[in-house]
């Protein structure tokens, strides 16, 4: 996962006000290596945990643990301590890397558990040592999946994995060393790690980080000329962008229109990681010129499927399956229910849902030390089972949601949460919205709805809002319950954790 690069000059990482080419990257990842060998030949994929702020040093700390032979085990800088231990304890790291700010938090964990404690700018010096030859089907990264409905297990990744999962949107999202790319996503899911900062790093552009998160700071950055003739590249949750737009209409008019105006000069803005409501993408096209592009993609799989970077970007769609990437959907017994169509086709099959099934050398090795929860992830002959329900619709995909938490079986009918959140999302008096299935005896489910109002402080009257509803919706799909919230929960990628809200209905 290391690449040459044919001009190490060129700046690779801007962070905390400093520049940084390739060739200082290059050199800081094989100190990296050396220091983590500690006169050893070979890490052997050892586990080795990290806990670093997005940028130069967390680039280096991650590069330098695949060269020495290392398995890299990225460390959210937001979560509580019980859940840093859980991931130690589960991959058994017996290395931990961690910044500054983050040393104390963690030094007494470590005596405790007696492993290698490495703190950035301590102690360090600049080494060199022979590396290791890595052959593409050793393990690199054990990522954890969110734990929305069970305990977060780890998915492995290979070195191989992750030249697949890079070298597919190089393609088709048309990198090219001119990028320039805003980080402002966490570094442990792979929209952060994967398209943000491999991608760009690999087609040779620049990845730029911010130190602390602002609408007004994105801002600002499409509008700063530090790198002219330089393509700029933006990607975010639903969740940033909606953050954006409300600091948008917030600003005097003729700074909307200088920000408009740099923003329409942006060559890609991407959303993912949750669902994109239509009427976020619509606002958004009409402040920044710019039609989202959606994808579709989880931890243990990287991308699988993306609206063109060239061609029409369907809202409410994810678009089509990536290069080399093989899609099947598939009904309760696991039989097909449609046949993947061209793009433009449309087949008398288009409209039945079935659960995504995924193949292809993106898709990850295994979930670590989970040889049952493995084995169930995948179909005897070898596509992975994504959980995720969609239908096919004149060759674009469309999510009606995951089995376990978007899917609601009432009454008889199989509903999609998702498609009456977005009817929601367009009654004026609701700002967010999220839709669940509550356990109940006559229907089996419930179909209820918390809402996030647009005037917390006006009463929301049900019952008219039933009556609209009734107008957009067939009445089977109609909440027969409602929440209003001051805001929903959600996990560090912004996705509404369902499973926490659904005690919220018995409060």
């Amino acid at each position: 996962m290391i690449w040459s690069f044919p001009d190490p000059t060129r700046t690779a990482i801007l962070a905390n006000g400093q520049s940084y080419s390739f060739g200082d990257l290059q050199q800081a990842s094989r100190h990296m290596a050396a220091q983590l060998l500690a006169n050893q030949s070979d890490l052997n994929e050892r586990r080795v945990a990290f806990m670093v702020e997005p940028g130069f040093d967390y680039v280096r700390v991650q590069w330098g643990i695949w060269l020495a032979g290392g398995v890299g085990v990225p460390l959210c800088t937001t979560h509580p301590l019980p859940a840093i231990q859980y991931v130690l304890d589960d991959t058994g790291a017996d290395v931990l890397v961690v910044s500054p700010a983050f040393a104390n938090l963690l030094r007494d964990d470590a005596t405790r558990r007696h492993i290698r404690f490495i703190v950035l700018g301590e102690d360090e010096t600049s080494l060199e040592t022979l590396l290791p030859t890595l052959t593409p089907d050793r393990r690199a990264m054990i990522l954890y999946t969110s734990g929305t409905t069970n305990l977060p297990k780890g998915v492995v990744t290979t070195h191989a994995n992750l030249d697949a999962q890079t070298a597919t949107l190089l393609k088709a999202w048309s990198y090219s060393t001119c990028d320039h790319a805003l980080c402002v996503l966490p570094l442990h899911h792979v929209h952060g790690i994967v398209n943000v900062v491999s991608c760009t790093l690999r087609a040779g552009g620049t990845v730029e980080f911010l130190s602390n998160f602002s609408a007004q700071a994105v801002f600002d950055w499409f509008r700063a000329n530090q790198l002219p003739n330089r393509d700029r590249v933006f990607m975010a949750v639903p969740t940033i962008y909606f953050k954006l737009i409300a600091h948008f209409d917030t600003l005097p008019p003729d700074e909307q229109t200088a920000i408009t105006g740099a923003m329409r000069a942006c060559r890609l803005m991407v959303s993912g990681s949750a669902a994109l409501p239509v009427s976020v993408m619509e606002r958004w096209e009409a402040i920044s010129g710019h039609r989202l592009l959606e994808r579709y993609g989880m931890t243990e799989i990287g991308m699988a499927i993306s609206n063109p970077y060239m061609g029409e970007r369907r809202a409410g769609h994810i678009g089509q399956p990536l290069p080399g990437v093989g899609i099947r959907l598939v009904d309760d017994a696991g039989l097909d229910v449609q046949d993947d169509a061209s793009p433009g086709e449309s087949t008398p099959g288009d409209a039945s849902p079935g659960e995504i099934l995924v193949k292809g050398d993106n898709v990850f090795l295994e979930y670590w030390q989970r040889p049952d929860a493995t084995e169930a992830a995948f179909t005897p002959d070898g596509w992975f089972r994504t959980g995720d329900v969609a239908v096919l619709e004149t060759g674009y995909y469309r999510i009606l949601g995951r089995n376990s938490t978007d899917i609601i079986k009432s009454g008889g009918y199989k509903i999609s949460a998702l498609e009456i959140e977005e009817v929601l999302r367009t009654h004026p008096l609701v700002a967010d919205c999220s839709v669940v299935g509550l356990p109940n005896d006559e229907w089996g489910e419930l179909v209820a709805a918390a809402l996030v109002l647009q005037h917390p402080n006006t009463p929301l009257d049900t019952a008219q809002l039933s009556t609209w509803l009734r107008e957009q919706l067939p009445a089977y799909k109609v909440p027969r319950r409602f929440l209003a919230l001051p805001d929903l929960p959600r996990n560090a990628m912004g996705k509404v954790t369902k499973n926490d809200l659904k005690p919220m209905f018995n409060d």
